[in-house]
């Protein structure tokens, strides 16, 4: 006989109890529908534009939708989730996974849009957008909890000074909603 606390129901799968924990983006289903709709967008206007300009012809509709399904691919955004000692990016085709509670390295990566990177000991890497972070104060939450770990372990070389800006921008903005949502901005 188990213990008290160990039962559970058997036909659960083993990841379901972890998965409870689990924090997900907010955003992702509302990016997903702004993805679907540009490329819809795009392929509408593509053939409006050949049908009123008397060009439409079967193999350009073709092209416009192959057009069209790249600028999906392009703009489909990762759906990230957090639970206790890790964090997942998956995108279309493959999921990426970094163990928090082990973390070695932190720091972003500039360019036309900023990311986080994150390295693990056992040498996974997930890239994330901050603005995910900042707007889901569950998965920042989750990912601060277990850098800490990470530090006190003295595994964290490499990333205190990113994860305070982070931590910073992330209190910046949640002091700035609360004015506006008070009336006091």
């Amino acid at each position: 006989m188990g213990c008290p606390d160990d039962a559970r129901d058997e036909r659960a799968p083993a990841h379901a109890h972890q998965s409870a924990a689990a924090a997900y983006d907010s955003r992702w289903a509302g990016e997903l529908r702004s993805t679907i709709r540009c490329s819809c967008a795009l392929l509408g206007l593509l053939l409006l534009v050949d049908w009123g300009a008397g060009d439409f012809a079967p193999w350009r509709a073709v092209l416009w939708a192959g057009l069209a399904l790249l600028l999906f691919l392009v703009l489909f955004p990762p759906r990230v989730a957090a639970g206790v000692g890790w964090l997942s990016s998956r995108g279309l085709l493959r999921e990426r996974r970094v163990r928090t509670d082990h973390l070695v390295s932190v720091r972003w990566l500039e360019g036309v849009s900023q990311r986080l990177v994150l390295r693990d000991a056992f040498g996974a890497r997930v890239e994330i957008d901050p603005r995910v972070l900042v707007a889901n104060p569950p998965l920042w939450h989750r990912l601060n909890e277990d850098a800490h770990v990470s530090a006190a372990q003295g595994m964290l070389l490499c990333g205190g000074t990113a994860l305070l800006q982070l931590s910073q921008r992330i209190d910046r903005e949640t002091a700035q909603t609360v004015f506006k949502v008070s009336g006091l901005e």
